[in-house]
């Protein structure tokens, strides 16, 4: 009784059920075969469309008897076929029909059907298999389970135009990992599957296309394939290309999308070649790219279209052309595209304009969606050219719009709107003008202190923007108490938010006033500073070395935080010199202690660490001219002239043969480096 439905449930039904329901499921028990068919036959047309009757024969325990008889083999070809139809019914009704069916082991049971001769069996079992695959609850890995049930599909495929349909749709549907996506190439899904394109069939092309997109999303492997495998310098294995009636799929996808083709094979061919692009198989600059699919994507945008194509249409844009600036400019020009996504945000539309209350319905349920494809696109044309950005933000009402999104009660369209806000934080111009007039940094810490992880290092990484020195909003955000939070963020176990945390107190460090360094210091902790220098995300350590070198500069400042911290700091950049690091770690370490030779009294932590000194005088015989560099300007510091002192350090870097290598320097070939050590050269003989 595995596939009863859940307690509560079952009770609601079960005062629901007539003694009707209970003579089907007898039936199925009759000795007398004919009997049996016809009690199914019957079944199945009082199940059509009556998803109470449905629920009812489900709680009656009619699947384990429909399962038997579909798997027994004194059961009639006719029988079977007629059980695989009505369990096909059941699965029409709802999610938790689905989940009693799937618990019932209908899955292996259809799969196991499979394997019969009968072509109107086979595509009963695959119709059923169909709708129980594409419900959301069906656990998609059930299909991948036994290793010969996706050759045998493959096999399958040339059958009927209704086994290419079903299994295509299997396909496309339960293709959801790099794994499943592996393991479909492997058994030829690309040259099995690739002649459906021409089918005479409708549902079959665009099953067959459905597939694709899906096989090529992030995987460059089939893109290529899909693209031309052919070409030997693009992958390792040389490959026949695929080609479809003479042509090559490219070829075909970029026909599908032709303005005479229904709008659904349009966006999804655009899909497919959007996919091959972002997969590296095609190059941004071709013109099925930039020529075809780019326009044909904005083309998808526009008010003649249904607002689920819009949806779709904005953001498979945003995708497209998300790291291509040329094509974030051309985007930009075609069709009004900007001022056109401003129409995304009048949904629903006002109550007055709509009689019709199925279209309010349809109206809300779309307008969050609506918003969050329109968002992302901004955000992806935003991401680098500031004229973009500039007319954006001067499309009607953009920025009260970015910060009403902030605080949307739907989780997506606040991410896209953060997403949107932290591409258009890029821009200086913007951080000054737009973000100052519309103070969105109110709603962006108001989104900080209770989001979840995605929402969070989108608006940290905002918020590093607005923290910049010529950022009009980095004065009220210090006022608003943000050092704490930003503290925290470093604590976490996202290493994504850890840095963002630690580099919003890097940009809050620079040049700021010894105030905001002590409190930084004091909420942060010497114990999470240290930490964070020995965290192994390389971006977090760098970030927070920068914080450290923000910390450390001007003589005040260095002195103050090195009288109270100075032996932990030492240790810490000991510890950093002498480990495998890369050459920018050491540089910024080599920094920062050129930093604390700027100081007055912190310089002496050097001088009187021997060891250290070495470290320094090793690194000026570096290999890499930026770690000589920054090695020399700290020894540069040390004996400057000017300063108390001097003489007595100049003498014991003498006797050290600092002044040999110094000598050595003024020859390199690198006129930076040669420059510093002349000029500290200079320092001993003035």
């Amino acid at each position: 009784m595995a596939c009863l439905l859940e307690a509560p449930l079952r009770i609601s039904v079960l005062s629901e059920v007539t003694a009707t329901s209970r003579h089907y499921v007898d039936r199925l028990f009759d000795p007398d075969p004919q009997k049996v068919l016809q009690g199914v036959i019957d079944m199945k047309n009082a199940v059509i469309g009556n998803n109470k009757q449905k629920a009812n024969l489900i709680v009656l325990g009619a699947v384990p008897r429909l399962l038997y008889l579909l798997q027994q083999s004194s059961s009639s070809l006719e029988l079977r076929t007629e059980c695989a139809v009505v369990l096909g019914s059941l699965a029409m009704g709802t999610e938790n029909n689905i989940k009693s069916l799937v618990d019932c082991h209908i899955i292996p049971a259809l799969l196991q059907g499979l394997l019969c001769p009968d072509l109107i069996f086979i595509e009963a079992c695959l119709r059923c298999l169909r709708t129980v695959f594409i419900s959301p609850v069906t656990p998609v890995q059930l299909l991948y389970t036994d290793p010969t049930v996706i050759p045998h599909l493959m096999s399958l495929l040339s059958n009927s135009q209704k086994t290419q349909e079903y299994i295509t749709q299997i396909f496309s549907h339960c293709c959801k990992t790099p794994e499943h996506q592996t393991v479909l190439f492997n058994h030829g899904a690309i040259q099995n599957i690739a002649p459906l394109l021409i089918s005479p069939s409708y549902k079959v092309r665009m099953q067959a296309l459905k597939c694709f997109s899906v096989l090529a999303y992030e995987n460059t492997q089939v893109s290529m394939t899909l693209v031309n495998a052919s070409k030997p310098h693009l992958i390792s294995v040389f490959v026949l290309p695929v080609l479809v009636d003479g042509e090559l799929l490219s070829q075909v996808f970029v026909k599908m999308m032709q303005r005479d083709q229904p709008i659904e094979m349009q966006l999804t061919a655009a899909k497919c070649l959007t996919y091959m692009c972002r997969a590296g198989a095609i190059r941004t600059d071709d013109s099925c790219i930039v020529l075809k699919t780019l326009p044909c994507l904005v083309r998808m945008c526009s008010k003649e279209h249904l607002l689920e194509e819009r949806v779709e249409g904005a953001e498979t844009l945003a995708y497209l052309m998300e790291p291509d600036v040329e094509l974030q400019r051309i985007a930009s020009t075609t069709d009004h595209l900007v001022a056109m996504l401003a129409d995304y945000f009048k949904y629903p539309s006002s109550v007055s304009a709509i009689t019709d209350i199925k279209r309010l319905d349809h109206d809300l349920k779309h307008a969050h969606e609506l918003r969050q494809a329109a968002f992302k696109l901004y955000a992806s044309l935003g991401s680098n050219d500031e004229d973009i950005r500039k007319k954006i933000t001067e499309t009607e009402n953009m920025m009260d719009r970015i910060v009403s999104g902030l605080s949307e009660s739907s989780i997506k369209v606040r991410l896209a709107a953060v997403r949107c806000l932290h591409s258009l934080s890029r821009s200086v111009q913007q951080l000054r003008t737009s973000f100052h007039d519309h103070a969105v940094w109110k709603p962006l810490m108001k989104l900080l202190q209770n989001a979840p992880d995605e929402v969070l290092v989108m608006a940290s990484s905002t918020l590093c923007n607005l923290l910049l020195e010529f950022s009009p909003s980095k004065e009220p955000i210090l006022e608003s108490g943000v050092i704490e939070l930003l503290c925290s963020l470093t604590q976490s176990d996202s290493s994504a938010l850890r840095v963002n945390g630690i580099w919003a107190l890097m940009n809050m460090a620079f040049q700021a006033d010894q105030k905001v360094k002590v409190e930084i210091v004091r909420c942060l902790g010497t114990e999470q500073l240290f930490r964070l220098l020995s965290d192994p995300d390389t971006n977090v350590l760098m970030k927070t070395l920068g914080l450290l070198r923000n910390l450390l500069s001007t003589r005040p400042h260095i002195d103050q935080i090195m009288s109270s911290h100075g032996k932990q700091i030492m240790q810490a950049v000991t510890l950093i010199l002498e480990a495998e690091h890369s050459i920018e770690v050491k540089e910024q370490t080599l920094c920062i202690l050129a930093n604390i030779a700027d100081g007055n009294t912190a310089k002496e932590l050097i001088m009187t660490n021997d060891d250290m000194l070495q470290k320094i005088k090793y690194y000026m015989g570096h290999s890499n001219v930026k770690l000589q560099l920054a090695a020399t300007f700290c020894i540069s510091n040390l004996i400057w002239n000017e300063e108390d002192g001097s003489q007595e350090r100049q003498d014991k870097l003498r006797e050290m043969g600092f002044v040999d290598v110094l000598h050595k320097l003024t020859q390199a070939s690198d006129p930076n480096l040669s420059d510093r050590a002349k000029t500290a050269m200079q320092q001993y003989l003035a």
